[in-house]
């Protein structure tokens, strides 16, 4: 049984949510790099670059959005949904690239740190901080439902981590005068900014395998299916995700012989559907009935 794969997925959702999420960075992005470029910060520009690659992230995910809405063709069945993860994969590397470019800046500057501004690196890591907990309010919702948001809101949270490294360093050097606490929190920034994008990618490469969907136990959906009245056995079983919120499952069902003979195919059916959208949120399924007596020729290469 088949279904229109042409829905509103949880990331279109969550568009006008992230354009104002875009812009409001951008404006900080801004306001950062003059202040850093003033202050001599290695900190705040490491802030303001993460902040870069927050505004690359969230024009790719929009534009995978919209991508991703176009209607399917013979070509691409399941439409342009994939172009989501594929922005989340390119959130990902720029993430990783981001983290080296600042440990190197860093340590070269912790020879030798220059002099910096504390209260102007002040101003501007609260600033960003106020910025970013907006942010992470806005895109919050959002980041449960689909990898795409998730990614944006991911880059939004490392920037409030890097804000408050930021921040501590300010407080530091304006009591202090240890001018090397600026590369140290860069490092900080960096080190905050390592596990998420590693994680991210990780998502990403578990959609593009089509691997079972987390969370999903294949055996006992399995044996739930084969819990329907008529079913005899459920093998070539496969489940996997197109994007975020939208998984996708197909099997050869093996039903009673009479089944396939009498209108009870129908009741069949419409029982395994239902089984998988009320217990496994599977909502898009393909089923191939097969009879009790055909199963003996079939050359099962999958369980």
């Amino acid at each position: 049984m088949g279904h229109d794969h042409a829905h509103a997925t949880p990331s279109a959702r969550q568009r006008p949510r992230l354009a104002f999420v875009l812009g409001l960075t951008v404006l900080v992005l801004l306001v950062e790099v003059v202040v850093a470029l003033l202050a001599g910060s290695l900190a705040l520009l490491a802030d303001a670059g993460h902040m870069l690659s927050d505004s690359f992230g969230l024009v790719m995910a929009l534009v995978a959005v919209t991508v991703a809405q176009r209607p399917g063709s013979p070509r691409r069945t399941f439409g342009n949904h994939r172009t989501e993860i594929l922005a989340a994969g390119a959130n990902g590397v720029i993430l990783l690239g981001l983290c080296v470019g600042i440990v190197v800046s860093a340590v070269r500057r912790l020879g030798e740190a220059p002099h910096v501004d504390s209260p102007l690196m002040l101003a501007a890591g609260v600033l960003g901080f106020c910025a970013n907990v907006v942010g992470l309010v806005v895109l919050r919702a959002g980041a449960k439902e689909s990898l795409n948001v998730k990614g944006a809101y991911l880059e939004v949270l490392g920037d409030a981590f890097g804000s408050v490294a930021v921040i501590v360093a300010g407080v530091v050097i304006a009591t202090t005068g240890w001018y090397a606490a600026d590369p140290v929190a860069s490092l900080v920034i960096a080190a905050l900014i390592l596990p998420r994008a590693l994680g991210l990618l990780r998502e990403v490469v578990d959609v593009l395998l089509e691997s079972t969907p987390r969370g999903l136990d294949l055996e006992e959906l399995r044996s739930h299916m084969a819990e329907v009245p008529g079913v005899v056995d459920v093998h070539d079983l496969h489940v996997w995700t197109i994007t975020s919120g939208m998984p996708v499952m197909s099997a050869h069902v093996v039903v009673d012989d009479e089944v396939l003979g009498t209108d009870a195919g129908h009741g069949v059916l419409d029982r395994l559907r239902c089984c998988l959208s009320d217990h496994f949120d599977v909502e898009h399924s393909t089923f191939q009935l097969e009879p009790a007596s055909h199963a003996e020729t079939e050359q099962h290469t999958h369980r």
